[in-house]
């Protein structure tokens, strides 16, 4: 009897496709992707908008920080609404005015760190990754002798956002944990940005960012190692363009590669 051919062409290379969530090593039937192949896009793409249009539940987000012993401050940006927020970019960067009031009349002002956690362009990354972060961050922090703030959930928050929030609550710096523009492998990376003597007007160029800080990209004890490192350093220098992340050259960084090699082996 005749052996039944295999319609699908394979990669020489699909071994790689094990070490990797990008799209590579597809194969082709015929000239056509192949059929698990159209479903697995079609099924990132749609898992990609979904992480761009469902709303954070701040509520529940709200409940975890607590439970970890955390006042949290409830803001929202200036947009009225999701659609607003993706059709007008400039309204996710400034606070709406029962928000602003609400951290004018704040009592607990002049901390040396400022948190906000914001749904950006994907409310998954901060529903799954804010919390276990910030276990991993804040001890550092602490260790530092700086003063943390209250912690802020911000919805239809663009990064600049916490420029005029940091400005108002006399913060020396501000880090904003936010979620990214989701990939078709990614979507629910959460962004770490960085701004020393954060106020309104603040650019780009004078931030620091650390991206992809997800389990499956940049795990939690890297992440938080690297961005306390920057915050250390933001104490002598301004941030941005002129703060390079020297974080790999500290010996610690070495044994938590390590350490972080074994929880994968095992």
């Amino acid at each position: 009897m005749k052996e039944k051919q295999n319609p699908i062409t394979e990669d020489g290379w699909s071994e790689l496709s094990r070490l990797t969530a990008a799209r590579i090593a597809l194969g082709r039937a015929g000239s056509s992707l192949p059929c698990r192949e159209t479903l697995r896009f079609a099924l990132a793409h749609a898992q990609a908008r979904d992480a761009v249009h469902t709303p954070l539940d701040a509520a529940a987000l709200a409940g975890e920080l607590a439970a970890d012993g955390h006042r949290v401050i409830d803001i929202h940006s200036a947009a009225g609404s999701r659609a607003e927020y993706l059709q007008r970019p400039d309204l996710g960067r400034k606070l709406d005015e029962a928000s602003r009031e609400l951290l004018l009349a704040e009592a607990d002002k002049d901390c040396d760190l400022l948190i906000l956690i914001a749904d950006g362009l994907s409310s998954r990354a901060p529903a799954q990754h804010a919390v276990p972060l910030l276990r991993e961050l804040l001890p550092r922090v602490g260790k530092m002798g700086l003063r943390v703030g209250p912690l802020l959930i911000a919805r239809e928050a663009r990064v600049a956002l916490g420029d005029e929030a940091g400005e108002i609550m006399g913060a020396r710096m501000t880090a904003m944990l936010i979620g990214e523009r989701p990939g078709l492998s990614s979507p629910d990376s959460l962004g770490l940005y960085l701004t020393a003597a954060p106020r309104a007007g603040r650019s780009d160029a004078e931030r620091n960012c650390i991206s992809n800080v997800r389990p499956d990209g940049l795990p939690y004890p890297l992440a938080a190692f690297k961005l306390a490192w920057l915050i250390d350093a933001a104490l002598r220098q301004a941030t941005g363009v002129g703060l390079k992340d020297g974080s790999a050259t500290d010996p610690r960084w070495a044994a938590l590669l390590e350490r972080q090699a074994n929880l994968i082996k095992s």
